[in-house]
């Protein structure tokens, strides 16, 4: 018996542990679907919870999109500015297309259908060149066309309307606004814009203009001038050159320089020479010595 106790002790040491390890390796997985099945029914109720939370909030942005709306309505009805007819189609059509050469007619013709049951009367048609970035600027405001065009339910009218961009716009997007003017018989005004984009205007490029006429005259002037200032200038340096006297001597009469002799002096000269060259002078003498001989 005192042998076999050491025996049974270690036994039981090491059979312990071993069955400790056992029933921990039991109770693990029921401990572990525990946990598990805990952890679902969590994420379950995050999940309602957050669809719960969506519905609130898809509720309360359909709550909100209604009076967003109505604020818009508000504010444009406290802006003052005219809108369109709901009764009313506009249409536009650029009888030479959408090309606005500049100092050149630019014509359109505007359509417009009453869909309603009562009649509309078209007052006026205007346009205007805005500023592209701010369309409150006006660049170039153009006259209002007067209609007082009276259109009867479902009947169309169509208007004609033109007008010439400025010469110093060519080369430059602007704001092109077309804008046709109407009421109703209750005496309720509208305005439809008919065309409101930016649009470039084309430069000019056949013929001359004022400023390339002006420029050849000017070129021109400024030669002539050129040219006569020159002349002047070679004039006046001739005149200033002394004149260079060259005695010949009398071997050559004809090659003197006489010039400088006054005419009188000249004339006086060439009569005596020819006083002297003349033969009517011998005959004279002769007569005159007869007479003397006579005499003795």
């Amino acid at each position: 018996m005192r042998r076999s106790l050491p025996q049974l002790l270690v036994l039981v040491l090491v059979a312990f542990p071993a069955v400790l390890l056992l029933g921990g390796a039991r109770s693990g997985p029921g401990s572990g679907l525990l946990v598990a099945a805990q952890d679902a029914t969590e994420d379950e109720e995050a999940i309602e919870d957050t669809i719960v939370e969506d519905e609130d909030d898809e509720a309360e942005v359909e709550e909100d999109e209604p009076t967003e709306l109505t604020e818009e309505k508000e504010e444009d009805d406290l802006s003052g500015e005219p809108k369109a007819s709901p009764n009313a189609d506009t249409t536009i059509l650029f009888v030479k297309g959408e090309d606005f050469p500049a100092n050149n007619i630019v014509k359109f013709l505007v359509g417009f259908t009453n869909k309603g049951t009562e009649d509309f009367v078209v007052e006026s048609l205007d346009a205007s060149f805005r500023y592209p970035q701010d369309y409150q600027f006006f660049i170039q405001n153009f006259t209002a066309l007067p209609l007082n065009t009276v259109v009867p339910p479902q009947r169309q009218a169509t208007f004609e309307y033109s007008f010439i961009p400025a010469e110093p716009m060519g080369g430059r997007p602007f704001g092109l606004v077309i804008n046709l003017n109407y009421k109703d018989q209750n005496g309720n005004f509208f305005q439809d814009a008919v065309f409101n984009q930016t649009v470039t205007i084309i430069e000019k490029e056949d013929g001359l203009d004022g400023e390339t006429i002006f420029m050849y005259v000017f070129l021109a002037g400024l030669g002539l001038l050129v040219i006569v200032g020159l002349h002047q200038l070679l004039e006046s340096r001739k005149r200033k050159r002394p004149a260079q006297k060259v005695e010949m001597g009398t071997s050559n009469q004809n090659d003197v320089d006489m010039s400088w002799i006054p005419q009188e002096t000249l004339n006086q000269i060439m009569q005596s020479r020819r006083d002297k060259a003349s033969p009517r002078r011998l005959p004279r003498k002769r007569t005159q010595k007869r007479s003397v001989g006579s005499d003795e």
